[in-house]
């Protein structure tokens, strides 16, 4: 028995079959970059609008957490203002009202 090993060429004798194994290649390369493509701009696409519908989200939770805290800061300043009563008064002498 005799033992040959494999070769590394392409098994076709055939030079037109070598060719259109090639070209097959090469398209089939050719193709899977530009889906590889097109996958990372729509995966980017939606990282991105995700990224920006959680910052808005968070702006928005800031701001009213912001309104609420300032809210109750102007209660508790209207509180502490209207603690102190205002008004007007006038001293009466026991002597001259009597008559």
């Amino acid at each position: 028995m005799r033992y040959t090993p494999p070769k590394s060429s392409f098994p076709a004798g055939n030079p037109i079959a070598n060719v259109l194994v090639i070209i097959t290649g090469a398209l089939a390369i050719a193709v899977s970059v530009v889906l590889g493509f097109f996958a990372f701009i729509a995966l980017s696409a939606i990282i991105l609008v995700t990224a920006a519908i959680i910052g808005i989200r968070v702006w928005w939770l800031r701001r009213k957490i912001d309104g609420a805290a300032a809210a109750r800061r102007a209660s508790s300043e209207q509180t502490n203002s209207q603690s102190v009563i205002e008004g007007e008064y006038r001293v009466v002498r026991k002597g001259s009202d009597e008559a």
